[in-house]
């Protein structure tokens, strides 16, 4: 008898710590939708309510285009709002989004209403909550190898938070790292010349922050006001 009463509370605590964890971690939630019609799923972490996909955007929130620059000599020159598909193709649109420059994410108006990019301090609150910078990129990113490289390091997605390898349109024009790295601007400006964002590998957990000049191509998610 006494086994069994001891069992019995062994279970309900296992089920009251699980259910905590995951209320903690990760809920899922309806959808938003941008400016051409794409939706979104969202996800609550925390207290914040994230997009849990790559923004995909081509028009800013009031209506008007964000200029598509393929050409890599023009993308070098740039000082003004721009965005590009990885490697200039569309195929990478539904799985990746968009990759924006550092002044289109100056203009606030790339989320839809109501929703903003995360700023570096909200990256921080997340990245602190799932366990800190060591080991949040494992909670965050998509699990497996089918868009991630081998070994995809510690990915479980607990967070819900869906990471995925978007890669990089670096300032020189060049693409690089799909399917081995993804990383996302943050809104701080500072500096105008420059902003941070934060990285996460296929070979790691963790979920790196560095600081960068704008003419940068990067992913980008929003969080709800």
């Amino acid at each position: 008898m006494k086994n069994a009463i001891v069992y019995g509370f062994h279970f309900i605590l296992v089920l009251i710590v699980s259910t905590l964890i995951n209320n903690a971690s990760a809920q899922s939630l309806s959808t938003v939708q941008d400016q051409d019609g794409n939706t979104y799923k969202t996800v609550k972490i925390g207290a914040q309510i994230w997009m849990a996909e790559n923004l995909r955007t081509t028009k800013f929130n009031d209506g008007t285009s964000i200029p598509l620059v393929s050409d890599k000599n023009a993308w070098i020159i740039l000082s003004a709002p721009a965005y590009c598909w990885y490697n200039n193709d569309t195929l990478f649109k539904s799985k990746y989004g968009a990759l924006y420059n550092g002044y289109s994410i100056n203009t606030g108006k790339l989320c839809p209403a109501g929703w903003h990019i995360s700023a570096d301090v909200e990256w921080t609150t997340m990245v602190e909550l799932l366990g800190g910078e060591n080991v949040a990129g494992g909670k965050m990113k998509e699990s497996g190898t089918k868009n991630w490289l081998n070994p995809n390091t510690g990915a479980t997605n607990e967070s819900g938070f869906n990471s995925l390898p978007g890669g990089t349109r670096y300032g020189n024009g060049l693409f690089f790292s799909e399917k081995s790295a993804g990383s996302w601007w943050t809104v701080n400006k500072s500096n105008s010349l420059n902003g941070w964002y934060r990285s996460m590998n296929h070979a790691s957990t963790t979920v790196t922050r560095n600081f960068i000049d704008l003419t940068n191509g990067f992913s980008v998610r929003c969080i709800k006001d």
